[in-house]
């Protein structure tokens, strides 16, 4: 009765605290996200490096300068012009060996064309071509201003060209169904990056790699500190002598020395080559891939230096509880130490635990963006590290929107944790009141 009564006041506790409430949905929000691309494939790796538009591109449709439009309207044309010039070319080349250029075989060119989820306009290439020299002649009058940014008294003249040449430039393309155009508009919401790639569905796709990073070091490294720190606490003598000095020895590495090290021993196959000579060309098998393509790197280096910290805590408090007068009495009475482990002072530093992985889980959050923006974290897909990393040029041209989404991102997922984690020390910590 008193452990339900003690959870049921930590529950009012916890619903009380609005901000702490308000950070666990916002938490649940990104796990769900991490979930739904984990195992339900809302966004892939092929997804984050497929071209959805021009480079650059600001997100929430914000109005560019004319000659930004003007190169938007440019590439989007040059698009279906190179697929005309290479469906010519086909054509062309059938014909000198005496086959016959097929509708379908000419048109294959053009049904190849994918930008996202735009497709030429279902029409015939002669029409589009005409569509296409219409466009031009419209890029051609604007080319005639000296200026396009700073129009001045052509203004009103540069914003009915560009318009016309932005229609036209539609026209090229295949009519969106309602929820096509939803797709383009959520694909481009925060815009393009200097490759033109989705800037949106690259900062969902590293949503899953924060979680992983953060969810499973945690994990790992929570459980061999909270296994040592007990083993070290309660049974002292020389088991605590070696434990003191393993995280000693650790701790006085610099972290991210140690971080940049264990991240370089995963490079260059040489552990993959030994571990697929040594399983029979299993080990590729079962983690998909090589190494340097998943994130088991990042989490063995990880792993290794933060269950430091969640191990000194656990053994100063096992040290503390040990003394204690139930854990004495147990003694007295016979029961197994196991039993007094498992059952008088795991339940007691369970709160640690909890508090521990909340800290871990923010700490491989940014340790994971420092190395993948230092170009030894994450080596495929997308990531936070990465995005920032690839944004450098573009903060050099004032383009801040692929830094921008990256960094809220991970500020909300961050914020969210610290708040949670104050919340949960004060709430379940019996030191707290």
């Amino acid at each position: 009765m008193s452990g339900t009564s003690d959870e049921s006041r930590s529950l009012k506790k916890f619903l009380r605290h609005k901000p702490a409430v308000i950070s666990f949905v916002v938490i649940i929000v990104y796990f769900v996200i991490a979930a739904a691309v984990i195992l339900g494939d809302l966004v892939s790796v092929e997804d984050c490096e497929r071209r959805y538009g021009p480079k650059s591109t600001p997100g929430f449709a914000v109005s560019q300068l004319f000659e930004k439009r003007l190169q938007d309207v440019s590439w989007y044309a040059g698009q279906i012009e190179q697929k005309l010039t290479l469906r010519a070319k086909l054509k062309r080349r059938l014909e000198s060996r005496g086959e016959q250029p097929t509708n379908e075989k000419i048109e294959e060119e053009l049904r190849g064309l994918r930008i996202g989820n735009l497709r030429p306009a279902d029409i015939s290439a002669e029409e589009l071509q005409i569509r296409l020299d219409a466009l031009w002649d419209t890029v051609a009058e604007l080319d005639e201003f000296d200026d396009l940014n700073h129009p001045g008294s052509d203004a009103a003249t540069i914003e009915k060209l560009t318009s016309t040449a932005e229609g036209q430039m539609r026209a090229l393309y295949a009519d969106q169904s309602p929820s096509q155009a939803r797709h383009r508009t959520l694909h481009l919401l925060f815009g393009t990056d200097v490759a033109g790639r989705s800037v949106f569905l690259r900062s969902i796709y590293s949503i899953r790699v924060a979680v992983l990073v953060g969810f499973v070091t945690g994990i790992i490294s929570v459980s061999i500190g909270s296994l040592l720190g007990l083993a070290a606490g309660y049974f002292g003598g020389w088991v605590d002598g070696i434990v003191t000095w393993l995280y000693s020895t650790f701790a006085s590495i610099p972290n991210i020395v140690m971080l940049m090290v264990l991240a370089y021993m995963f490079r260059g196959g040489e552990i993959d080559a030994w571990l697929n000579k040594f399983t029979g060309d299993r080990f590729r098998w079962m983690i998909g891939g090589t190494l340097d393509e998943t994130l088991i790197p990042v989490f063995v280096a990880f792993s290794a230096t933060f269950w430091i910290g969640p191990c000194r805590v656990i053994r100063g408090e096992t040290l503390k509880l040990r003394e204690s007068e139930y854990v004495q009495a147990a003694q007295v009475m016979g029961y197994s130490r196991v039993r007094i482990l498992l059952r008088h002072i795991l339940p007691n530093i369970s709160h640690l635990m909890l508090i521990n992985f909340s800290l871990l889980f923010i700490g491989a959050i940014k340790s994971e963006v420092i190395l993948s923006f230092l170009g030894i974290g994450v080596q495929s897909g997308a990531s936070w590290g990465l995005m920032i990393d690839a944004a450098r040029d573009e903060v050099l041209n004032d383009f801040f929107w692929q830094i921008g989404a990256a960094t809220t991102l991970m500020f909300g997922l961050v914020l969210a944790f610290n708040i949670l984690s104050d919340a949960l020390q004060d709430i379940l910590d019996p030191k707290h009141v």
